[in-house]
């Protein structure tokens, strides 16, 4: 993928999630689409978690949701450091 990816408000993009956004360009496309303060939430969302098991299951529903449409995660209270 050429196009570039729109970053957070508070989080930069961890490469592992950046892999994942830029797998497809549907997927792409939508993160690019999200506002600034929804990236910083899927990004925190991912890297909030303290089980490297439990981030790899994140980034893939992220794509996954993202592909779908979705614009955030669900059931999460959101960014605690914006």
């Amino acid at each position: 993928m050429s196009q570039k990816l729109a970053t957070g408000v508070v989080h930069t993009i961890p490469k592992d999630l950046r892999a994942a956004l830029t797998s497809s360009k549907r997927v792409q496309d939508a993160w690019n689409d999200l506002t600034p303060l929804a990236r910083n939430e899927w990004i925190c969302w991912t890297i909030s978690v303290k089980k490297l098991e439990t981030r790899a299951k994140h980034i893939e529903r992220a794509a996954h949701d993202l592909a779908k449409g979705k614009r955030r995660p669900c059931c999460w209270p959101g960014c605690p450091h914006r």
